[in-house]
């Protein structure tokens, strides 16, 4: 081992002990060993150009296929376009490109292509004997190795920083008995299995919601089975009940800008008091509800700005044009944003939902200049539905049933993901213990 890059992987534990994290070095329970990372696995440089077998499909290991669905696609040589590197399934894929966003990728596919990755992965080959496959897996995706990932890159330029490999090798990393590994990686496996699931569950519970969304806006709040018994007309924002009138949003509600008079906008001497001022982002995170900030302003912000009441639709229109959410506060806010006030006759959760389905097509309209970006004018003449008030109530109330599903299982999905942090860094620093029975591994700390 290399005296400079050993005292290098030292210093980024030494660092990470300062930084707070996990002080594992000094309290690795008895039978576990710290060694460096290229001990435990090898980083194989096996390259093949598809473009040499045309016909040939591949399972690929691409960084957006990763980004996207966690699964590999299958891809013709003749659609590749560069090399590529040789992967086998147990071995264990880390992200070189910006490790602040972490990318750790188990080869583990039933498929008999071969398989192939992007070069923008360092390929990991656990040595046998010494970790297994998915031990290595999760050990990648603590917060010690990635840390010391962040203190390897090196590139002139954020597009060309990758994380050093053999820096990466260095890097010491704690190692329990193989044994102790399978129970770990059980423990692990187990609550990252019920973490999918649950992402599965909020996405179809999203697509559900966007389905009833283009159902409602369509036929009215009437079951899928009676849905061809409604009279329909065809309008400019397509088929609608025939009884359902059809307005523009500046006719059925007041628009207003935000404000924020003072530049910079950034000035601190503006912020830090007890008034809520939202921005876009709170704005396009919310999901319809606008139920946090995360910036405030003091007296002299409010002097330049101006309070909106609870319960104003908000959008957005710049940057991220036609994200839409109801205040659930008496909120300040810039002149990025723009304020909708329904009046008598249409309710503030059925526009916002209405607003919802429209954002795509705004964002396809929008004026193009330096930045993409909407105003009143643009808003006041959007064609809106308005139906009877009891209508508009219940295609309210269904709509927020399903919300309430998706903020639940969004919460389920959230501590799934907190306990499988938690348990990730506790069960990898042996400060939590799993026992070594067979079936299943109980705990003991």
């Amino acid at each position: 081992m290399r005296r400079g890059l050993a005292t290098r992987a030292e210093d980024i534990c030494t660092h990470q002990a300062a930084a707070g994290r996990p002080d594992w070095l000094t309290s690795l329970p008895e039978g576990w060993t710290a060694t460096r990372l290229g001990d435990a696995a090898e980083a194989t440089r096996s390259t093949t150009d598809p473009r040499d077998s045309p016909d040939e499909v591949f399972d690929y290991f691409s960084i957006p296929a990763f980004q996207s669905s966690g699964q590999p696609v299958s891809e013709s040589g003749r659609a590749i376009r560069s090399q590529k590197l040789i992967v086998h399934n147990g071995m264990v894929l880390f992200g070189k490109l910006n490790p602040r966003v972490p990318k750790v990728w188990l080869v583990a596919s039933v498929s008999t292509e071969r398989k192939i990755a992007s070069t923008e992965f360092i390929p990991l080959r656990p040595l046998p004997g010494v970790v297994t496959s998915e031990f290595l897996y999760f050990l990648c995706q603590t917060n010690y190795v990635l840390h010391a990932a962040e203190q390897l890159v090196s590139g002139s330029t954020p597009s060309r920083q990758r994380v050093d490999t053999q820096g990466l090798l260095e890097t010491l990393v704690p190692v329990p008995s193989v044994q102790e590994q399978r129970a770990i990686a059980h423990v692990l496996s187990t609550v990252q299995r019920a973490r999918e699931a649950a992402e599965a569950v909020v996405a179809a519970a999203r697509e559900l919601k966007r389905s009833l969304m283009r159902h409602l806006f369509t036929y009215g709040p009437v079951p899928p089975a009676e849905a061809e018994r409604v009279a329909l007309k065809e309008t400019e924002i397509g088929p609608v009940p025939e009884h359902w009138a059809v307005s523009r949003l500046g006719t059925v509600a007041k628009i207003e800008r935000g404000r924020f008079a003072h530049r910079p906008r950034n000035d601190p001497a503006y912020y830090g008091g007890t008034v809520p001022f939202i921005q876009t982002g709170d704005v396009t995170a919310s999901g319809g509800r606008i139920a946090r900030y995360t910036q405030t302003l003091n007296s002299m912000g409010l002097s330049v700005s101006r309070v909106f009441p609870k319960r104003t639709v908000v959008i957005t229109i710049a940057a991220n044009i036609g994200y839409t959410g109801i205040l659930e506060f008496d909120s300040a806010f810039p002149d990025s944003l723009i304020g909708i006030t329904p009046y008598d006759g249409i309710l503030n959760e059925f526009l916002n939902y209405y607003l919802m389905t429209q954002q795509a097509e705004m964002d396809r309209l929008a004026p193009r200049g330096t930045q993409k970006n909407i105003n009143i004018r643009f808003l006041a003449p959007w064609p809106t539905p308005v139906p009877p008030l009891g209508e508009q109530e219940r295609v309210r109330d269904i709509l927020a049933a399903v919300d309430h599903k998706i903020e639940a299982e969004e919460k389920q999905r959230a501590a799934l993901d907190a306990l499988f942090r938690s348990l990730l860094q506790q069960l990898m620093t042996g400060r939590l213990r799993v026992t070594l029975a067979t079936r299943p591994p109980t705990w003991w700390g």
